[in-house]
């Protein structure tokens, strides 16, 4: 995995986001979303991802457009993630859009090095995931959740139901004490994903400074 590096390379908080190459071109302007929403330092860390749908998928499932499916790749990237965050002596969130949302959710459930996740418009419609979460116990202490009011109308049958599950995510998190937020934006999942991105890392941040 390539890794680029924004912000303070030595900064004690490190954002972590998995990212594909369409992401890396507004990656600049959401670091600078974020610098200008929090006043703090921190190191955005942008780790590329090889294959969005083998690499982030948390176990293997159809596919819901297209003819490729999930291979379920997730615990081998975070398993090369965790390596990047050894050190003790800093602060880590892991965020990112989409299915990077949704893997950042999942890491959660099975590391406990994150202290918050910035999850922008998740892919809550992964099958399966919702039963997840309810059978497992979440081990970071900030989650923000966020979907574009349009997403839910999508005519893909299976895209449709994110809607009712991103809510019901966020009252299983509820429920069992967790601080999160769900937080609706303009427009369908394809609009202002490096803005929607920078509000949900943002938002981590300031929590954690309360």
């Amino acid at each position: 995995m390539k890794i680029y590096c924004y912000g303070n390379p030595e900064a004690d908080v490190v954002l972590v986001q998995l990212v594909d190459e369409y992401e890396l071109e507004n990656i600049e302007r959401e670091n600078k979303n974020i610098t200008e929403e929090y006043k703090g330092d921190f190191c955005l860390a942008a780790v590329k991802v090889n294959d969005w749908n083998m690499d982030l998928s948390p176990w293997k499932a159809p596919a819901v457009f297209g003819r490729e499916g999930f291979g379920g790749g997730a615990q081998k990237t975070l398993d090369e993630i965790t390596k990047l965050c050894s050190d003790k002596t800093k602060t880590y969130i892991i965020g990112g859009y989409s299915l990077a949302g949704l893997f950042a959710l999942w890491a959660a459930y099975n590391t406990d090095i994150f202290s918050g996740v910035a999850a922008a418009s998740p892919s809550m419609w992964f099958p399966g995931f919702i039963d997840y979460m309810k059978e497992k116990e979440i081990l970071s202490g900030k989650i923000y959740l966020s979907l574009g009011d349009r997403e839910e109308k999508a005519k893909n049958p299976v895209m449709s139901t994110v809607g009712s599950r991103i809510r019901e995510a966020y009252t299983v998190l509820s429920e069992k004490g967790t601080d999160c937020i769900l937080e609706w934006n303009e427009g369908n999942h394809f609009r202002d994903a490096d803005i929607r991105t920078a509000k949900a890392f943002s938002w981590v941040l300031r929590r954690m400074n309360k």
